[in-house]
C-alpha cells in the first residue's frame, strides 16, 4: 500500500472560496457576518472536484490513501479574529470529513485549528477535539505563525502550545507542522514561507526540550524538511554548541519528514541524510507546484517517481517509507485501514 501523508483539498467547489469572501468582507466592515447555513456544496459538487483532480491523479501515479486536510493557503489565521477562524474551521474540517465519507478507502480525513494571531492556543482544543471524536481526524495540521508572516506567536516549544499536545498525545495522533499563506510581501507562500516555516520549526524543536516533557507527541515537518537535510551538518553542530543531545536522540524519535521534494535530487538528498524510519512519503497533491517538468516530462508533484528511483532505499526501506512509516507514526489512520480491511 502506498499511502500519501500530505494532501489538501484545494480543488474544493467555488461556493467554499465564495463564502469565504463574504466572511473577509465581514471582517473589513463590508457586510454582515456570512451564515454558515447557506453554504450548500452537494455531495455531487464534491465527487466532480475530487474525481477528476486528486483520485484521478492518485490511480494514475499508484497511490492508494491520502490524508486528505484544508487547503493550507485558505487557512489564513491572521484574517478576522479567534470566531472568524473557528466558524471557518468548522466549514473547512466538515468539507473534508465528506470526502473521507465518500471515500472511505481512498481518503482520510486531517483537520485545520482555527488559530488567530494573539490566542492562546489552548483554545484551538475544542475544535481539535470536535475534528477526531466526531469527523474521524487522524491528524491536525499546526500552524506555527498564525500572523501570516510575521511571527509573532511564541516558539513550538513554549508552554503556551501545550494544551493542544496534551490532546494530541491523548489521541495518539500527530501535528504536521504547517503555516498558511503569508501577508508579508516579503516572504512568497509556498517558495519561501512555507520553507522558512519548516527549517525554524526544527530549530525551534532543537533549542527546546519539548519531547523530554511529551516523549510520545509526533510532529511531522513537511516539504522535505525545508532546509533542514541541505544544512543537516549546521543543526549537528548548533546541537553541540547549545548542549544538547545528537540530534538522533534530541528530536528524530518524534520529528518526521515528508517527501514533498520536486526533483529526484532532492529526494537523494533526503533519503541519504535522514534516517529512513523518519521519512514519510506524500506529495502534497495537488499543491504547490502544478506543472509538468518539461525536463522529465512528468508533473512536478509525482513524488512517487522520485522515491521508486533513489537508490538510497532498498525494497524493504522503501516499503517503510510508503506505507510502515505512516502506520506507526499515525495510528489511528492505522485502526481505520485495518477497520476498512485495509
Amino acid at each position: 500500500m502506498i499511502i500519501d501523508i500530505h494532501g489538501h483539498y484545494t480543488t474544493a467547489p467555488t461556493q467554499l472560496g465564495a463564502w469565504r469572501d463574504l466572511q473577509i468582507a465581514f471582517t473589513e466592515g463590508r457586510t454582515d457576518a456570512p451564515d454558515p447555513a447557506t453554504l450548500r456544496i452537494s455531495n455531487d459538487d464534491i465527487r466532480e472536484t475530487i474525481e477528476a483532480n486528486q483520485l484521478k491523479l492518485m490511480n494514475e501515479r499508484g497511490s492508494d490513501v491520502t490524508v486528505f486536510s484544508p487547503r493550507a493557503s485558505f487557512m489564513a489565521h491572521h484574517i478576522g479574529d479567534l470566531a472568524v477562524s473557528e466558524t471557518w474551521a468548522r466549514i473547512c474540517n466538515d468539507l473534508c470529513a465528506r470526502v473521507s465519507e465518500l471515500y472511505p478507502e481512498r481518503f482520510l480525513m486531517g483537520a485545520m485549528l482555527p488559530q488567530s494571531p494573539g490566542t492562546d492556543p489552548a483554545t484551538s482544543v475544542a475544535e481539535l477535539t470536535r475534528a477526531v471524536e466526531e469527523l474521524g481526524a487522524v491528524t491536525v495540521n499546526l500552524n506555527p505563525d498564525p500572523s501570516g508572516g510575521n511571527w509573532t506567536s511564541p516558539p513550538l516549544t513554549d508552554r503556551s502550545w501545550y494544551p493542544v499536545y496534551e490532546k494530541l498525545v491523548e489521541y495518539e495522533i500527530p501535528a504536521m507542522v504547517h503555516v498558511s499563506t503569508s501577508c508579508n510581501p516579503a516572504f512568497h507562500t509556498t517558495g519561501a514561507h512555507y520553507l522558512n516555516a519548516d527549517t525554524t520549526a526544527f530549530m525551534q524543536l532543537l533549542q527546546g526540550d519539548l519531547f523530554g516533557d511529551f516523549p510520545e507527541l509526533k510532529l511531522v515537518i513537511p516539504h522535505g524538511g525545508g532546509a533542514v537535510p541541505y544544512h543537516w551538518g549546521r543543526f549537528r553542530g548548533l546541537a553541540m554548541a547549545l548542549g544538547k543531545p545528537a540530534i538522533e536522540e534530541h528530536l528524530l524519535n518524534n520529528v518526521f519528514f515528508d517527501t514533498c521534494v520536486y526533483h529526484q535530487p532532492g529526494i537523494d538528498l533526503l533519503t541519504k541524510v535522514v534516517p529512513t524510519e523518519n521519512i514519510l512519503f506524500a506529495s502534497e497533491m495537488i499543491g504547490a507546484v502544478r506543472d509538468v517538468d518539461p525536463r522529465s516530462g512528468h508533473y512536478f508533484d509525482d513524488t512517487k517517481r522520485y522515491v521508486d528511483a533513489t537508490t538510497n532505499l532498498n525494497d524493504a526501506q522503501r516499503a517503510q517509507v510508503f506505507e510502515d512509516n505512516a502506520r506507526r507514526v499515525y495510528p489511528r489512520l492505522d485502526r481505520a485501514l485495518i477497520a476498512r480491511g485495509l
